[in-house]
């Protein structure tokens, strides 16, 4: 082994101890991309741990709220944003910021488009603009979910091409002197589940060489109780999919399973309350209006496009999209089924929409199964109104553009038809009952209320 060589070795060895050091002893620099409903909980774990922390993001709004120490979500009270504030953390949306940066933690979306094929904009864009001012020796960690070989195939080149002659780091490829490490780190958010602390979630890692698997398992051990390394960032990213879309195919078979209980006069509730009482090989999953979130409804399709590039075709993976794409179809005939019964069209009746969030409880739009029926009842010619005691208004998305202003819950009586789409807390089911005309019920929210006017679907 030549003297050049031994001295780039010491010196990666070097460089790789002194930012784990800096990891374990939390006098890092920490940078997160992206300050949305991963980021931004993701940066108050880290400033509270005692980092000092950088949020970064392209929304000026944001940046400018969270430096008067205001929150823009709703399950991450404007307190915390105020604490981290005196724990070192700042919101900017200036890239040039990322050079004093030990570790990068890019948390964007990564949605479908029209197609329902991968939409990696955001990632491009982010590595497009943060590479400029990338420097030697810090760890960037990918959080978006994608499909495997989204972090090698998509991010390191791009950060590579754009960097000043910076290399990320591989195993057997010998030591570079300028290299950066890479990883790809799944989110593991659950909105609305306060039951686990986001600290006992077990955190997964890959890195695009070990020096980079180890930085990475340095870094969130410091906020995480335990860390789970693999073996390279595709099989951290399969794991991201096979998590969700163990979700969607069961979500999927219930949905169609209750389809099948309302045509033979079965509760497809009753059904999954008695079968979870087995104490072994069965996990309860829930029917409902469809499904929404940005996971579940999105990974699926992730895997199904790549692995048609592999010449696979998910059969599975596809029907269960379908079923659960179906739904809020499935909903709108039950509303027009309900209204004939009661001598009235679908065209020109008042329909209240209840709850328009993805989930129970948290202010979250994204791919909610509401947006999707508000949009097919509006197109049967029915005059529709929502209600939700997280959005007083909604406007324009990236799929909708309904132009809603959340009405009062004070005059039931006077729609034809009230829906439960989402199962907010807030609502006092009995009286939605006593005071409605009709109500149709997608999430078994008035259960133990008996009434002719329920029709639960």
């Amino acid at each position: 082994m030549s003297v050049s060589t031994q001295t780039a070795i010491s010196l990666h060895a070097e460089n790789l101890g002194l930012l784990e050091m800096k990891f374990a002893n939390r006098t890092a620099n920490v940078g997160i991309v992206g300050l949305g409903y991963v980021g931004l909980p993701l940066a108050l774990l880290f400033a509270d741990a005692g980092f000092r922390v950088t949020g970064f993001d392209v929304d000026r709004q944001k940046v400018e709220k969270l430096s008067r120490g205001e929150s823009y979500i709703y399950r991450v009270p404007s307190s915390e944003v105020q604490l981290a504030r005196m724990k070192w953390f700042s919101a900017t949306a200036e890239y040039s910021d990322i050079a004093g940066m030990d570790a990068v933690i890019i948390c964007v979306p990564t949605p479908l488009n029209e197609q329902r094929e991968p939409d990696l904009s955001y990632i491009t864009n982010t590595a497009e603009a943060i590479a400029p001012h990338l420097r030697a020796n810090q760890l960037i960690v990918l959080e978006s979910t994608t499909y495997p070989g989204t972090t090698e195939e998509v991010l390191v080149p791009i950060l590579e091409k754009n960097t000043l002659g910076l290399r990320a780091q591989r195993d057997g490829t010998g030591i570079e002197r300028d290299s950066f490490y890479v990883a790809f780190s799944p989110e593991r958010e659950d909105p609305g589940n306060n039951t686990i602390a986001r600290r006992d979630i077990p955190k997964v890692v890959g890195g695009l060489s070990s020096g980079a698997t180890e930085l990475a398992a340095a870094l969130y051990q410091a906020i995480f109780c335990r860390i789970v390394p693999v073996s390279t960032p595709a099989a951290a990213e399969m794991t991201k999919l096979l998590e969700n879309i163990y979700r969607c195919v069961n979500i999927a078979l219930v949905n169609e399973l209750k389809l099948l209980c309302l045509r033979m006069g079965i509760d497809i509730w009753e059904v999954i309350n008695a079968a979870s009482t087995k104490p072994f090989g069965f996990q309860p999953f829930y029917p409902g209006p469809g499904l929404g979130g940005h996971c579940i409804p999105v990974d699926p399709f992730y895997l199904s496009w790549k692995a048609k590039r592999w010449d696979f075709q998910t059969r599975f993976i596809e029907l269960a999209g379908e079923i659960n794409v179906s739904m809020p179809y499935h909903v709108v005939s039950t509303i027009s089924e309900a209204l004939n019964r009661t001598r009235k069209p679908l065209n020109g009746s008042r329909v209240l929409i209840l709850g328009v969030s993805y989930k129970k409880d948290v202010d979250d739009l994204r791919e909610s199964p509401a947006l999707t029926i508000i949009e097919l009842l509006k197109q049967q010619g029915a005059i529709v109104s929502y209600n939700d005691p997280y959005f007083p208004v909604l406007l324009k998305g990236r799929h909708y553009d309904l132009q809603m202003e959340r009405v009062p819950l004070g005059n039931i009586g006077e729609y034809d038809c009230v829906a439960i789409i989402t199962d907010h807390s807030d609502y006092d089911y009995t009286a939605i009952v006593r005071e409605a005309q009709l109500v149709i019920d997608t999430r078994n929210a008035t259960r133990g209320i008996d009434s002719p006017k329920i029709v639960r679907c």
